[in-house]
């Protein structure tokens, strides 16, 4: 495909977001460095007050992206209903404007809600239209219970993640299975089909010795660490991994710490701490900026991904085991989440069992003590490691991305 004019990134997350600091940009900057410099890149993020850049933050991004010629385009975000229905009116007008008087040729779309919008505005400017990271997002959104299957956030969504595949020049998935996917769903054979895993970033996640300052902060000295790094509830479980928490204390008993890395209120904490029945200093939970957070990862000696074991978990790719991965971290996780699970089963770098069955969480404590005492930290980290080169390597993006834009 001839880039004949300049490029519109979509995205549906703030721009704080990991998944637009460690998931988004960095394949941005990858486009930025193999496309001409003369052509314009424009972010789109969707912004809530609670994490909205301040004023010195927004001239610092603006005065390092001017020397790249890449501009901002922050919208707000609303919850769907009636309100974000009528509010995304107006901002589809301001984009449309915009890709006209900037002459944007591209539409490049970040997972399935982006892609949504990126349909609709190729539709009404004539722009051509890339969908990246294309994964299930309405029937996740049903399996978790979100969603409606009867509702019409579902029925837009779906509909729409059809005739998006349809429209676009190139489709980039997330894993292979999702050109079997389309053609089930939606009886589609997807064209100029790739597929990209999230990727990571080397030089910041990466195995390394137990941070002392942080230990010594966090009281994890001389303790067997877990960790955790994400949201609780929706499309990850939430009691379930206190319940997991409550097999490991079993198991360890005061030796044993878990450190948590997430948005949610010490209230919730509390109370799940209250449920379980285990003493308050086992927790610990800290929200980070994702600059921190392998810092905080080298204290681990394992990590669990709590995604829900729902069918459509098997066509993503979670930027987490990638991170974990990198840290050479084990993880405890349900079957069938990406192609990941299999990976984890097939090079014993971990534990795969249905976490949603409260009754599996002892088996599991079992087997990661098991495999924590057949390898020593720094063999596992190795062996965890090369995993994570071999399947989150950028290389994968720099050798995809030319292909799309003919460079």
């Amino acid at each position: 495909m001839k880039l004949n004019g300049n490029i519109l990134i979509v995205t549906h997350w703030t721009f704080k977001e990991a998944l637009v600091q460690a998931y988004t940009l960095p394949y941005v900057d990858i486009i930025r460095k193999i496309i001409p410099s003369e052509k314009k890149i424009f972010v789109v993020t969707f912004e809530t007050e609670r994490a909205a850049l301040t004023e010195e933050e927004k001239e610092t991004l603006k005065r390092d992206w001017d020397k790249k010629n890449m501009y901002h385009l922050p919208l707000k975000y609303n919850r769907f209903g009636l309100k974000k229905l009528l509010h995304a009116v107006s901002q589809i007008i301001r984009l449309v404007v915009i890709i006209r008087k900037e002459r944007i040729r591209v539409i490049h779309a970040f997972c399935t809600p982006a892609g949504g919008l990126g349909y609709l505005l190729s539709r009404l400017t004539g722009a051509k239209l890339i969908i990246d990271s294309y994964e299930p997002h309405a029937e996740s959104m049903v399996e978790t219970g979100a969603w409606k299957k009867s509702g019409a956030a579902f029925k837009i969504s779906f509909s729409l993640e059809k005739k998006l595949a349809d429209r676009a020049e190139h489709v980039i998935a997330t894993t292979v299975g999702m050109r079997e996917y389309a053609k089930e769903r939606f009886n589609f054979d997807l064209q100029n089909f790739f597929v990209k895993p999230a990727c990571i970033d080397f030089r910041f996640f990466f195995p390394r010795p137990k941070n002392k300052r942080l230990l010594k902060e966090l009281k994890l000295e001389d303790k067997l660490v877990g960790v955790y790094a994400g949201k609780l509830g929706g499309m990850y479980l939430k009691d379930e991994v206190f319940d997991f928490i409550k097999s490991c204390y079993d198991q360890w008993g005061n030796q044993f710490r878990f450190l948590m890395l997430t948005p949610e209120s010490g209230k919730l904490i509390a109370s799940q701490i209250g449920r379980i029945g285990i003493p308050e200093g086992v927790i610990t939970n800290r929200f980070v900026p994702h600059k921190e957070v392998p810092d905080y990862l080298s204290l681990g000696d394992f990590a669990i991904n709590p995604q829900a074991p729902i069918p459509s978990k098997r066509y993503g790719s979670p930027l987490k085991n990638g991170e974990y991965w990198g840290m050479g971290l084990p993880i405890v996780i349900s079957p069938n989440i990406s192609v990941d699970s299999d990976i984890i089963r097939a090079n014993n770098i971990g534990v795969v069992i249905n976490l949603k069955n409260k009754d599996n969480m002892p088996e599991a404590v079992k087997q990661l003590d098991q495999l924590l005492k057949n390898n020593s930290r720094e063999v596992l980290q190795q062996k965890i490691f090369a995993v994570a080169k071999e399947y989150r390597t950028f290389e994968i993006a720099k050798e995809l991305y030319p292909k799309i834009y003919e460079c």
